[in-house]
């Protein structure tokens, strides 16, 4: 039985939800047809859609009777968690044929490291490149030649923008397909401590890049709990993977059957079996349960403006409102870093998704009423995890207990009885903040304001010296519209430092802190941004902020009186070194929503 609160929320999302809803799934049914959408094509439409196939595909196409699947991929070689993929369109083909299917590579989407262009202009570009991945899925599947679709993706925007594309046909049933995590490398705790001595200059560029390649080492994605895997956890706990399968490393033979089983699965769900579209699996609450997994696991604070933009694209409203109610209701069940000191692989081995899942579930704060890719039978598959039985693919129940309570704990004596985001409101407008990593007593901050325009700023304010002192750091100019929101993250070790040294500090931005949002307290995403004349333009240095992630407050103390006669801020925008997202998407940077709205470019 669904627990009380997390049944109302659900309503009141319902609710709110019901005419773009409808309308959402009224196009959909428009997409519908009976039977291969291609027996519609013309014969010259069909004949350049099979052109380059073998002749037995080509048969198989024309006669139009057995599913032919798409595949999208974010294949590249540069970004280690995708550079797996390159084997994926031939062992999906194989397994296609080995069940009388046939699948085409539909269309590849870019995919930006968001690890490499930290602190670099092409980190304007990051969040804007999720509406690209978006635009370029529906591409590859406009054509009506497919009856399913595989989406390959991982990290930071390309899942999220795989999904807001996939669900524009939402008619079609789709899996997405992981591809797994790096071994361990570097432990979490010696790469955060070689960072911040590089930071105060105790250490040289050599000896870290010798700690960052230590840890970043391999094909996979990387093993702490980021965006990626924070995408690959509710890819699961949403139903569009198959149980169990986003954290088994690449290049296991485990990892090749589960790829083998996605695509047989989604045989099994197209219009020639139990007909499972990809909208109906994205609902209110598998929405909801995709919040909940994130709170629970303390996730990514990007997916307080991805899973919106997502849960829009499929009809759903859900704001900041209700994912700090959830977190209210949900408790917290993971210590994986930046929240702990173990990776991902640790989570996997101590339990994983399906302790995970199973215990949610029992305690009725998951949904168990959703249609999932493995069909009708509501999340029971996902309690389950998978292993090989004399090379053959075959789930059993997940441990009963956590083999390790310091990384993965039951419900019922969770970490903390609440989840790992808060909503903070105030004169300064609404934003975020991720908790679970900040210990209760650097929770709460009221300092005096040290505003910056940009990192840069603060970085060179902390070399100086001048930042020891208790303080808020106001990073603004850097929203959506400004210049593409991109994440801060090089802010983490100065400000790191500062901590440990004993100082209060705070961060109050209308940017991002990535999914390695740490120890500080950081209140970001806030809207409006500075661009729009929101109240943060208006901070001047001395000024007294208030960050209160234990009452959810964010407050500048300075009389309204005062505030009404002080000028917004103006900051000249080309002055900063981070030009390229607004060179390259200048004509759509004012019509982006606000962060809240899953800072979209184009409405869905």
């Amino acid at each position: 039985m669904t627990d009380s609160k997390i049944a109302a929320i659900t309503d009141r999302i319902i609710e709110k939800s019901r005419a773009t809803r409808e309308a959402y799934l009224d196009k959909i049914e428009r997409g519908r047809s009976n039977g291969p959408a291609r027996k519609r094509l013309s014969c010259g439409n069909l004949a350049h859609g099979f052109a380059a196939c073998g002749s037995s595909d080509k048969q198989a196409l024309a006669e139009g009777d057995a599913p032919n699947l798409g595949i999208v991929s974010a294949y590249n070689e540069m970004l280690s968690a995708h550079e797996p993929y390159v084997s994926y369109p031939d062992l999906i083909k194989k397994a296609a044929h080995e069940v009388g299917m046939t699948a085409q590579f539909a269309g590849g989407v870019p995919a930006m490291c968001d690890g490499v262009t930290q602190g670099r202009e092409g980190m304007d570009l990051s969040l804007f490149s999720r509406d690209v991945i978006a635009m370029s899925t529906a591409i590859a599947l406009s054509h009506d030649m497919f009856d399913g679709a595989l989406c390959l993706g991982i990290c930071d925007k390309i899942v999220p923008g795989l999904t807001i594309g996939a669900l524009s046909f939402g008619q079609l049933p789709v899996i997405f397909v992981p591809a797994g995590p790096m071994p361990p490398g570097l432990p979490n705790a010696e790469k955060v401590r070689v960072r911040q001595l590089f930071a105060e200059g105790k250490v040289g560029r050599k000896e870290l890049l010798e700690a960052e390649s230590a840890s970043y080492h391999s094909a996979g994605t990387c093993t702490f709990y980021g965006t990626a895997n924070s995408n690959q956890m509710l890819m699961e706990i949403m139903g569009l993977h198959l149980p169990g399968s986003s954290f088994v490393n690449p290049g296991t033979e485990l990892r090749n059957v589960l790829t083998d089983a996605a695509v047989k699965q989604l045989a099994a769900i197209t219009t020639h079996g139990n007909y499972t579209p990809m909208a109906a699996v994205v609902d209110e609450k598998s929405v909801v349960n995709g919040m909940v997994g994130l709170l629970a696991t303390g996730g990514s604070t990007n997916h307080a403006i991805h899973l919106m933009a997502m849960a829009r694209a499929a009809g759903v409203i859900v704001d900041w409102q209700d994912l700090s109610d959830l977190s209210d209701a949900v408790p917290l069940m993971c210590r994986i870093y930046p929240n702990g000191l173990a990776d991902i692989n640790r989570f996997q081995a101590v339990g994983g998704m399906g302790y995970l899942m199973r215990e949610l579930r029992d305690a009725g704060i998951l949904h168990d009423d959703v249609k999932t890719v493995m069909g009708e039978g509501g999340l029971d598959p996902y309690t389950k995890e998978p292993f090989l039985d004399d090379g053959k693919l075959v789930w059993q129940d997940a441990p009963k207990e956590s083999l390790d309570d310091g990384v993965l704990r039951p419900a019922k004596s969770a970490f903390s009885a609440t989840g790992g985001m808060k909503l903070l409101t105030g004169n300064l407008g609404r934003c975020v903040i991720k908790v679970s990593a900040v210990k209760p007593e650097h929770r709460t901050v009221k300092a005096p304001a040290v505003v910056f325009q940009d990192q840069d700023g603060l970085q060179k304010a902390f070399k100086a010296g001048e930042l020891d002192k208790d303080f808020v750091a106001v990073v603004r100019f850097q929203g959506p519209k400004a210049c593409g929101m991109p994440e801060l993250h090089k802010l983490t070790p100065p400000l790191g430092v500062l901590q440990d040294r004993g100082y209060k500090v705070a961060l109050v931005t209308d940017g991002r802190m990535s999914g390695a949002s740490g120890k500080i307290p950081a209140a970001i995403h806030l809207t409006p941004e500075a661009l729009d004349k929101g109240p943060i333009g208006l901070v001047r240095d001395g000024d007294i902020v208030e960050v209160d992630a234990e009452t959810g407050v964010l407050q500048l103390h300075v009389s309204d009186e005062e505030l009404k006669t002080r000028e917004h801020s103006e900051f000249d925008l080309s002055d900063s070194h981070e030009v390229m997202g607004r060179e390259l998407f200048a004509p759509l940077r004012q019509t982006v929503g606000s962060a809240e709205e899953g800072a979209t470019v184009f409405r869905w």
